[in-house]
């Protein structure tokens, strides 16, 4: 039996949740070589590949509109941090990948948010970092969404700002409730 003092520490994992979301998913299933019951172990220095091609990528989509390599997910350490992150790169030559709001052509890569949406055609997948302190792997974990994430969010539609650059909204009613008025009414 070993000792408390020489038992090894424990330390976290950084673990990558994704939420998968297809309209088609049921009748397609494209999802379906997905590993949706536990979470994997990928090693630090190897890059998380998402697509069509099981030959070069672990995360297979079975879509014949994904590209063979869709996107791919480096983990790292920023410089001088303990801090761990993910960068993102679209892999995709025909389909723009879009991160939150900001859209990536091919090879674009940016910093992935510690909670955003991936979109890329009519795929959603909802990503959160769940921060952790080893450096040699992390984990992901695979989620299926029965709802489209982005109504299941229920993101605001961004509102027109007309072109005075004053919004209808900044200037309050104060209190005052909208008045309906038939338009035969002066």
């Amino acid at each position: 039996m070993i000792s408390q003092e020489e038992a090894e520490t424990e330390e976290t994992v950084t673990c990558l949740h994704m939420t998968f979301y297809h309209p088609c998913q049921e009748d397609k299933m494209m999802f379906r070589c997905l590993n949706f019951r536990k979470r994997e172990q990928v090693r630090a220095d190897e890059m998380a590949k998402f697509g069509r091609d099981s030959n070069i990528c672990h995360y297979n989509l079975l879509d014949t509109r994904v590209s063979r390599i869709q996107f791919s997910l480096q983990f790292y350490r920023k410089l001088y941090s303990s801090e761990s992150c993910f960068e993102i790169k679209n892999m995709s030559k025909k389909t723009k990948l879009i991160v939150d709001k900001t859209e990536l052509g091919y090879l674009n890569k940016i910093d992935l948010p510690w909670k955003c949406i991936i979109c890329f055609g009519d795929y959603q997948i909802l990503a959160e970092i769940q921060e952790g302190e080893a450096v040699d792997y992390f984990e992901t974990h695979l989620h299926l969404a029965e709802v489209p994430i982005l109504q299941e969010r229920r993101l605001p539609s961004p509102q027109p700002v007309p072109e005075s650059g004053f919004s209808s909204s900044s200037f309050s009613s104060q209190g005052k409730n909208p008045i309906e008025i038939d338009e035969n009414e002066s």
